[in-house]
């Protein structure tokens, strides 16, 4: 039997005395791929995780390219959340290399997909598959958050009832958002629901709120539509006075330019599809995008 006067010094070793947190409380290491799953999965996880995002605010995950501090991220976490669907093309390579040795989630695991290159865009992706761009629907974004606390909770298990909850509270305010942006959407009368943006990521968007999108670019902001798209667009954009024309954060807004110039449209405010903004713009988390993003639809979409 240990001598008494040891056992405050066993106690404190294990971080069993009154007031002194345990081992386990010690926050996991978390990394996500992008800013858009980066604001989903704070919202689960609180103040339980170190969170580090590899593509930030106003970067295009698809053209990026990781660097070697972003292997060593990888290397110290526990828990690696990304997209799936081939959104993050570099991820698996990055991951192979740093090695990563925790727990992979894949965000969109389980959620319905539309393919890729089917709709009404212009653009040519010359990619198959589904189109990755599921979180532009915010039904489908509850599926994501699913799949995170669910991960959060198989890497940190003494944390589990905290991530449950704080699920759960998310979940509630995506039906609200939901319910928000049907509301807004029904606004529009719907042979108005028209709108031109730089490449082809409101498809689930489109699915879920009735809305219709063309775009020169595809999927892909790296993909070149031809000048025969470009000019089947504004004429398309004459014919049916189409005067909703948005530009996204990570695109070159000079196609979209051309085509306000040549059918007589005016470009709207900028939309944030792929990427949040900066914590001073005006969709720093992901329900203040989808926010920005309609408000700014809708009052362009009116014009129509």
């Amino acid at each position: 039997m240990l001598p008494r006067r040891r056992l405050p010094l066993l106690f404190l070793a294990l971080g069993l005395l009154p007031g002194l947190p345990a081992a386990a409380q010690t926050p996991i290491r978390a990394v996500a791929t992008f800013s858009i799953l980066g604001d989903l999965v704070a919202e689960v996880a609180g103040d339980k995780v170190v969170l580090s995002v590899l593509v930030g605010a106003d970067m295009d995950a698809h053209a990026y390219q990781p660097r070697p501090s972003d292997a060593r991220m990888l290397a110290d976490a526990q828990l690696l959340v990304s997209n799936g669907l081939g959104f993050e093309g570099w991820i698996d390579r990055l991951a192979k290399a740093a090695p990563f040795k925790g727990r992979a989630v894949v965000a969109s695991t389980g959620v319905a997909t539309l393919a890729a290159g089917s709709g009404h865009g212009h653009g040519h992706s010359h990619a198959h598959g589904p189109d990755p761009h599921c979180w532009q629907d915010v039904q489908r974004v509850r599926t994501y958050v699913a799949n995170i606390a669910k991960g959060l909770v198989d890497a940190d298990p003494a944390n589990a009832a905290h991530y449950k909850e704080r699920a759960a509270q998310a979940d509630r305010r995506l039906v609200e958002l939901d319910a928000w942006v049907k509301a807004e959407i029904a606004k529009v009368p719907a042979d108005k629901r028209r709108a031109i943006t730089g490449h082809d990521s409101f498809r689930y968007f489109s699915a879920a709120y009735g809305v219709k999108f063309q775009s020169p670019r595809g999927y892909n902001t790296s993909s070149e539509p031809s000048a025969r798209d470009v000019a089947l667009l504004i004429r398309e954009a004459r014919e049916q006075r189409i005067k909703a024309l948005f530009v996204e954060n990570m695109t070159n807004p000079g196609l979209v330019d051309q085509i306000a110039r040549e059918s007589g449209a005016v470009v709207g405010p900028r939309l944030y599809t792929d990427a949040l903004s900066g914590p001073n713009g005006p969709a720093p988390t992901y329900e203040k995008m989808m926010r920005h993003n309609v408000t700014a639809l809708v009052a362009g979409m009116l014009k129509n």
